[in-house]
């Protein structure tokens, strides 16, 4: 509910911006504002907003990086908590509706028409629907007038003119109810239970978005077109555009679109919310098989609906330091050796302006959830009564003032998407939209001088709501139920906490290697911008410098061979390669290294890859020596501590039944492995191999193949030659000697696929009785057997994804789901396969798989359409030049370009090779790979339910 004085804000406001016939645009509520209308904070300059006379609002601003593409976006200030009891899903049923038919577009035309400019249906069109907001969504690979008028004119059409068909209804309904399915899992279930204990009485927890099963089913089409009409309306409306276009053209084809845009019937009545209830002390226990143990403390207060100010954000930010130092407490705790918990975390938000909440949230092992509940019950309450050390704030304050600095260097490379998103995101909360610099200026203001005692009662006044709210879900049932929960919490509050201890001095013991590398080699690649170095020492480095994103700077480290170097009879130790990061350095530990690098950007990620054990790091110009310097000591001196790797197998406890307690976790848990034919380097462990794992085990298969393996660097960003080359060579290239790596015999390159034929393998599941998954595959070959093939099969993949939708989802409305995918190894000869999954009710399994081998005989049979061919290359192309204009796409192609030169003439003809595929091709590929005899299929199903409906 909107307050009197707010009110009367966005009215004076609306009165100084708007054009006098926006008033009239509802009798009802004030007229559409812009936020910092009624604010001291500056809008970012660079954005453009204003009103139309029917009271839509909308925002510009051009962005030409990258260059020639576009994100446009149209909000609607309605989602699920605007539907009637009648109408309980109706929101995101509307959303779905979108996209089925117009006055102007006919039922299942909108998503060709994009796709034929280049616009893939998930990546580049999407929707999505909250409690109070509605969002569509477009990413525009060209700026081109045909592009940008046929995309304006379909959000046009789905702001004022969808044609709601009863027929059109019906079809959609199997795929509302699918993602419904899909959505129904124990951590979704939780979510539930868990808002309607906190917001007892109130309106969310009785609008959730996906809605209710039987009016999914039955709704008529007219609900849906009331809610339509009562809601989507102009003064709720508002239209961003972000891209590479003249702004002033831009506002003038927005004016021209939507100018005419009139609201018919009376407008929809504000929900009454509720108010937050005056609660004292309670807990609630949820016991959901297939779920991790999980706690969360609550305080509830009402909603804090002032406007955006400098004041309020002062108020933020210095409660955000608070909950910052007693999170950094928190994950200290975590890192000792047997921790109470696995993890914890204190954090407060705002649920759909019905009330202002704080929360501790723990995860545990479920044998340990007294202790951990004490445990962070006790820390908390440990900052609140003693409040939080200056050297704790500072640290804060560094590592927020090297983000937000960061923030601001690379501010004017933001992509569309990014910044789009912040505007949309700002429209919700009604708040300003502020520029990185400005957001920076306002910190430097905040922290200047600024003193413990002050954060210490900011986060105290955070936890001043109703409550405290225990609320728990277990695996397994608790012997006493809510009352035990609520006496373990009761008995902690009676533990008396002493002052925190003062932190030990620490310094960073990595900025030095030894004598710098000598360079003994020097190359490039004048086309693909990249130099190729070679130090003495055996290590390899890759150097692109771009102007993609300002102040970024990515690495990449790979050591040895990674899976290749493996036994294929022993499990890989994969799972557990976070504990690798988290175990830290040799001669400091990661609680020391984050609170000594505070001021620094920096990162550090350990994978298995196939052909290289991969460390990786996202850091700024200025702070490539630490962020090399951390990945050279991770390679050199890694600790494996115990403690990490016994945290994970703690969490490890329960993971299996979390897998087990859905279709979708049992298949992302075994599929990988299946496909390998068993091989252990890709299986998941047993929760024996878990329990019964050591740190040993980690470390005996990697340590060795890091101690000696080949070195490669790989560095893109914004960075120079000269300085990337001299910062390698005083950290990586100073590292002793690396042999140079011999030659990999064939037989170690194989692994095997699946076989084809009947029956279908067979996996169960643990969750709702009505969710299975047909999963159908078909084996190709590497990468390597024939780059163009690989490319000709990846647009067949691409057909065969279009023909799934339109069978399975537009003219049967049987799924949500349909996909496609495509893997050709760069690592593994002759491994590759194309592959078509679906999630449905088990009794549609066979019709999915008689719908892919008719439609796979369609494809060996006929050449795919001129139509279908321009809607499969078309936006795959895009993707891919898109692609070609992020740091990220340069990292991964021009890894392993050092000892495989065929991966640069891959990069030159990535785009020319999809552009020549023809229909042709793409016939000549389904008949050479998608055989009935070779498809590989495979079911989950529901064994013995945990829940369901």
């Amino acid at each position: 509910m909107i307050r009197s004085l707010r009110a009367a804000l966005a009215l004076c406001a609306a009165l100084l911006l708007a054009p006098l016939s926006a008033l009239a645009a509802s009798a009802d509520a004030p007229p559409p504002r812009w936020a910092h209308a009624a604010s001291d904070l500056k809008a970012d300059p660079a954005i453009r907003f204003g009103i139309l006379p029917n009271g839509m609002r909308y925002a510009i601003r051009r962005q030409t990086i990258p260059p020639g593409q576009a994100a446009l976006r149209l909000w609607i200030d309605a989602g699920s908590m605007m539907e009637t009891d009648a109408q309980q899903g109706l929101a995101h049923f509307l959303e779905h509706m979108a996209f089925n038919g117009s006055k102007n577009v006919k039922e299942g035309e909108m998503t060709r028409m994009l796709e034929r400019l280049g616009l893939a249906f998930g990546p580049d069109t999407n929707a999505s629907t909250g409690f109070g907001e509605t969002i569509y969504m477009l990413d525009l690979p060209r700026t081109d007038a045909e592009t940008v008028d046929t995309s304006l004119m379909l959000m046009r059409e789905a702001a004022s003119n969808l044609t709601i068909e009863p027929a059109a209804v019906d079809r959609e309904r199997g795929v509302v109810l699918s993602e419904e399915r899909a959505r129904d899992t124990p951590g979704y279930r939780i979510y539930k239970d868990r808002l309607a204990f906190w917001l007892k009485g109130q309106r969310a927890p009785e609008r959730l978005p996906i809605g209710a099963v039987e009016v999914l089913r039955s709704a008529p089409a007219s609900e849906i077109a009331d809610y339509y009409r009562r809601w989507y309306r102009p003064e709720r409306a508002v239209f961003v555009a972000v891209g590479d276009f003249d702004v002033d053209a831009m506002e003038a084809r927005i004016r021209e679109r939507f100018g005419d845009w009139r609201a018919e019937g009376p407008a929809g009545e504000p929900p009454v919310q509720g108010q937050v209830q005056p609660r004292g002390p309670e807990a609630k226990l949820v016991v959901e098989p297939g779920a991790s143990l999980s706690l969360q403390v609550a305080w509830i207060a009402p909603p804090d609906l002032s406007p955006d100010t400098t004041a309020r954000r002062r108020r933020d930010l210095i409660e955000g330091l608070g909950l910052a130092v007693l999170n950094r407490r928190y994950a200290s705790i975590a890192r000792r050796s047997d921790p109470p918990f696995i993890a914890a975390t204190a954090y407060t938000f705002q649920q759909e302006d019905e009330a202002d909440i704080a929360v501790v949230g723990v995860a545990a092992e479920p044998a340990r959830w007294a202790e951990a509940l004490a445990a962070a019950e006790q820390e908390q309450r440990r900052a609140i009564l003693h409040g939080v050390r200056q050297d704790e704030l500072d640290r804060e304050i560094a590592e927020l003032r090297a983000r937000l600095t960061a923030a601001a260097a690379g501010a004017a490379t933001r992509r569309p998407a990014e910044l789009a998103g912040e505007i949309v995101g700002s429209l919700a909360d009604d708040e300003v939209v502020t520029s990185p610099a400005d957001e920076l200026a306002l910190f430097e203001a905040v922290v200047k001088d600024l003193k413990a005692d002050t954060v210490s009662a900011a986060l105290k006044a955070a936890f001043h709501g109703e409550g405290p709210l225990v609320f728990m879900a277990s695996p397994r049932p608790v012997e006493g139920g809510d009352k035990a929960l609520l006496a373990a919490f009761e008995a902690s509050r009676q533990v008396a906490v002493a002052p925190p201890s003062e932190a030990a001095d620490v310094a960073w013991p990595y900025d030095s290697f030894g004598p710098p590398g000598k360079v003994a080699e020097r190359r490039e690649a004048a086309d693909l911008g990249t130099t190729f170095v070679r130090f003495e020492n055996g290590v390899r480095l890759t150097v692109k410098p771009t102007e993609f994103r300002d102040d970024e700077v990515l690495v990449r480290v790979n050591v040895g061979d990674g899976l290749l170097d493996l036994s294929p009879g022993r499990q890989s130790p994969a799972w557990a390669a976070s504990a690798y990061v988290e175990g830290g350095l040799k001669k400091i530990d990661a609680d020391d290294m984050e609170r000594v690098l505070a001021s620094k950007v920096f990162g550090a990620r350990f994978g298995l890859g196939d052909d290289a054990f991969v460390f990786t790091g996202a850091t700024r110009t200025g702070d490539l020596a630490t962020q090399l310097q951390v990945l050279a000591a991770y390679v050199a001196e890694p600790a494996f501590r115990e403690e990490a790797f016994l945290r994970l197998k703690a969490a490890g406890k329960t993971i299996h039944d979390q897998f087990e307690s859905t279709d979708f976790g049992v298949l992302s848990r075994d599929l990988n492995g299946i496909l390998h034919r068993g091989d252990r380097r890709w299986t998941f462990p047993s929760r024996e191999e878990i329990a019964s794992a050591r740190i040993e085990d980690l470390a005996g298969q990697l340590a060795p193949h890091l101690a000696d393996g080949r070195i490669e660097v790989v560095i893109v960003g914004d960075v120079t030659i000269e300085d990337a080359v001299a910062k390698v060579a005083a950290t990586v290239g100073a590292l002793p000697p690396r042999p140079e790596p011999g030659p990999i015999p064939a037989a170690a390159r194989r692994v095997g696929f699946p076989e084809g034929g009947d029956p279908p393998m067979v996996l169960t599941h643990k969750g709702r009785a009505d969710q299975s998954i047909g999963y159908v595959a078909w084996p190709t070959e590497d990468y390597w057997a024939d780059p163009q093939r690989a490319r000709e099969t990846a647009i067949l993949s691409e057909v065969l994804q279009l023909r799934l939708l339109d069978e399975l989802r537009e003219a049967q409305g049987a799924t949500y789901s349909p996909n496609v995918g495509v893997s050709h190894s760069l690592t593994w000869e002759g491994w590759g396969y194309i592959a078509a999954s679906v999630e449905v009710p088990p009794d549609k399994l066979d019709g999915f798989f008689a719908d892919v081998a008719k439609i796979a005989g369609d494809l060996r049979d006929e050449e795919p359409t001129a139509d279908e061919l321009a809607r499969a290359k078309t936006p795959r192309i895009e993707r891919l030049q898109k692609a070609r204009l992020t740091n990220q796409y340069w990292l991964a192609e021009l890894s392993g370009a050092q000892f495989d030169p065929r991966r640069l003439e891959s990069i030159r003809q990535s785009v020319p090779g999809t552009q020549k595929v023809t229909a042709a091709d793409v016939q000549a590929a389904a008949q050479r790979w998608l055989r009935a005899e070779r498809a590989f299929r495979l079911v989950v199903k529901p064994a013995a339910p945990l829940s369901g409906k």
